[in-house]
């Protein structure tokens, strides 16, 4: 599953890096697609992430055959 990165999400990468490409793409795969309260066109996923059982949200865009991470970031 080939990502973009927003800047900001390039930025705010550093602050969580336990945070990667990996647990990100299983969340994505294993969390149904939610449409955001505030953009249309981003979508939201939520998904526990083995073997922590920490509730971790992506926010994307779909772009050119790509998945546009907007940010993401731990619930608890």
């Amino acid at each position: 599953m080939p990502f973009k990165y927003s800047d900001y999400w390039n930025r705010k990468r550093k602050y969580r890096p336990d945070i990667t490409d990996d647990i990100i793409e299983y969340a994505v795969k294993n969390s149904n697609e939610m449409k955001d309260r505030t953009y249309e066109e981003r979508r939201n996923a939520i998904s526990r992430i083995p073997p922590s059982g920490r509730l971790l949200k992506v926010v994307y865009q779909h772009q050119e055959g790509k998945i546009k991470i907007i940010t993401a970031y731990w619930l608890d």
